[in-house]
């Protein structure tokens, strides 16, 4: 199968979405299939055997300056017109990624889009709250020229209906659970994580450092806990600040880790914290099960999707710094209770395998290539006009999974 993927994020960017897109392009190029990835800024030419098309870009400042806003050009139709894609997949649409929604419709072409962000709830985290109705509406409408929408947990895809998004379904969740390893922990770098204090009880967040992420939540508990330290693994827009205001507590800003390294950071952990209230999934989460390190989450969005609460993890309330306090104090004082929920942690992490997410992802392909087939509406006057004509493609056959 020949798939185009119009993605707002990836490489050089790390963030759990892009994680999933190239864990998906790896599996998708082991099955058999084709992928050109249309991305913004700079990207490496190829990942994992498929084109990847860097598409001009510009920052989204000043809200969240790491965020680049690709900016759709002739070349996209020309690579587009050469490839020939059977389906389109747009992941998170928004900017570049509606680009290809619009241009799958207008080449008559099976579409499907994935769901990664909550982008009103990060509109109103970013202060714009302005832009929350029209961002909802502007969603809604890309998503339902679909023929099968995707989201990556169950609260999610109720959030999607609920905003009246149709075709909904869910993307499983999946982990590498060969890189992220209990047997991955590493003395030396637990002593950097506690600045010099390996023997006290460690708490580390992974990911952006930005204010949706609500790490804020955070400081209380530090505070509250003088014996524990805190690793924030991570860079983002709101890093300056936080320092400062976590300035005072046993708190060690690290910058981003990639590789081995951040394998390491995980599974060096006693406990994970994660007090974000926006995450459609959360894969730090999973990641940190499969170090055999439980969490204790936010019970919002996607986080209860992932933590079995008392088992894995605990699920605390948004925003309730006491209870998130108790929650870490227990798992850190308590050895036993610490060591039996990271096991439990890693059993849940193993059952979840990016082949078998894969696979499933395959199926919603062939499912929006059947539904477009069923429900074939031509494009209207306005998607004829969008774009020039002599970059149509043809519609192909349905081809067989291999």
């Amino acid at each position: 199968m020949r798939i185009a993927l119009y993605t707002e994020v990836f490489l050089p960017k790390i963030d759990g979405v892009v994680t999933r897109i190239l864990r998906t392009l790896e599996n998708l190029e082991s099955l058999g299939h084709e992928v050109v990835v249309f991305a913004p800024g700079h990207p490496p030419a190829t990942y994992a055997g498929h084109t990847v098309v860097p598409v001009h870009s510009v920052s989204f400042k000043p809200w969240y300056p790491e965020i680049k806003l690709g900016l759709p050009t002739s070349r996209i139709a020309t690579t587009m017109a050469q490839f020939r894609p059977e389906i389109v997949h747009a992941v998170n649409p928004i900017w570049l990624a509606a680009y290809g929604v619009l241009s799958a419709r207008r080449r008559d072409l099976p579409l499907l889009s994935s769901f990664h962000t909550d982008v009103p709830h990060y509109a109103d985290a970013l202060g714009l709250h302005l832009l929350r109705p029209s961002s909802e509406t502007w969603l809604r409408w890309l998503h339902n020229q679909s023929e099968v929408n995707l989201c990556t947990s169950g609260p999610m895809v109720d959030r999607a209906r609920s905003v009246g998004v149709r075709d909904v379904d869910l993307w499983p969740k999946a982990v590498d659970t060969v890189g992220y390893h209990p047997s991955r922990a590493d003395r030396s770098l637990r002593s950097r994580l506690t600045d010099g204090h390996p023997e006290d009880p460690l708490i580390v967040y992974v990911g952006r450092v930005s204010k949706e992420k609500n790490l804020d939540q955070l400081i209380e508990p530090m505070r509250r806990l003088p014996h524990a330290r805190l690793a924030i693994v991570g860079s983002g827009p709101h890093k300056d600040q936080l320092e400062k205001q976590f300035a005072g507590t046993n708190t060690v800003f690290t910058g981003y880790m990639s590789g081995t390294e951040l394998a390491a950071a995980y599974a060096t952990a006693d406990v994970f914290a994660f007090p974000s209230q926006s995450e459609t999934l959360g894969l730090v989460a999973l990641e940190a099960f499969a170090s055999g390190v439980p969490v204790v989450g936010a019970r919002a969005g996607g986080i209860p999707f992932v933590i079995d609460d008392g088992q894995t993890g605990f699920l605390v309330e948004p925003g309730n710094p006491q209870d998130l306090t108790a929650r870490l104090a227990q798992l850190i004082e308590d050895p036993e209770l610490r060591a039996r929920m990271g096991a439990a942690a890693r059993a849940e992490a193993v059952k979840h395998s990016w082949d078998a997410s894969t696979r499933k992802l395959v199926d919603y392909y062939e499912l929006a290539i059947e539904r477009h087939q069923q429900r074939h509406v031509p494009p209207g006057p306005f998607l004829k006009a969008f774009g020039s004509a002599e970059h149509r493609t043809l519609r192909l056959p349905r081809r067989r999974r291999p």
